[in-house]
């Protein structure tokens, strides 16, 4: 699996061997997402949900758009209506042979929210935590799933801080935490301080937007 962090907000592209995926694209050009399969939402927030750039994404891929229910009742008269999925914590969508599962998103601030677990065709698993603080079924979320890399919310979205980051990193135990929806580097930077001295075991990798990671079971 293959992920880049495209903006200061939660915006990541996911390839894998034979599917491309989108995270909350905002801030970026269109053209930007070639050969994309599908789009994925997690809330209605301006940082994550910019309906004429997923629009219009769609319209240059003819991909699937997978959205949280206030997400997906914005984008209806956008998206072909086949092309259109909605999603709840417990929900599970398909695109080809890549799983993706929703989650519950402790982010009070929108109106339905989700996380998500994307699963490769060689199981490699990321957890987008989207805006999400930390909670306590994320501990049997990292139990069950045995996460390879977790996305943590540093920053940006109330409540958030490198603190509650490391939080979610501590319950989940991912093989890789990656600090994202940052305000500044620094916020970044003092995640991967107090990680190192809560959790010394656990990789850290502060993303560089624009640059290409790969993840296997083995670690990035």
């Amino acid at each position: 699996m293959l992920f880049t962090w495209f903006n200061h907000y939660s915006g990541i592209t996911i390839k894998t061997p034979t599917k491309s995926l989108a995270v909350d694209p905002v801030d970026v050009k269109p053209k930007t997402f070639q050969n994309i399969d599908a789009i994925l939402i997690t809330h209605e927030h301006y940082d994550h949900l910019d309906q004429s750039l997923v629009s219009e994404i769609h319209k240059l891929n003819q991909c699937t758009v997978i959205a949280d229910a206030t997400s997906a009742k914005r984008l209806r008269n956008d998206i072909t209506p086949e092309k259109l999925s909605v999603v709840q914590p417990g929900s599970e969508i398909k695109v080809g042979e890549i799983s993706v599962k929703a989650e519950k998103s402790n982010h009070a601030p929108a109106s339905t929210p989700v996380s998500l677990i994307i699963t490769s065709e060689d199981g490699v698993k990321l957890f987008h935590t989207s805006d999400s603080l930390p909670y306590p079924e994320m501990e049997a979320i990292g139990q069950r799933e045995k996460l390879d890399v977790v996305f943590c919310t540093v920053a940006v979205a109330p409540g958030a801080s490198p603190e509650t980051g490391v939080d979610i990193a501590k319950l989940t135990k991912p093989k890789v935490a990656v600090p994202y929806h940052a305000g500044t580097r620094d916020d970044q930077v003092k995640f991967a301080e107090l990680l190192k001295k809560e959790m010394p075991r656990m990789t850290c990798l502060i993303p560089e937007i624009g640059k290409i990671y790969q993840i296997s079971k083995r670690g990035i």
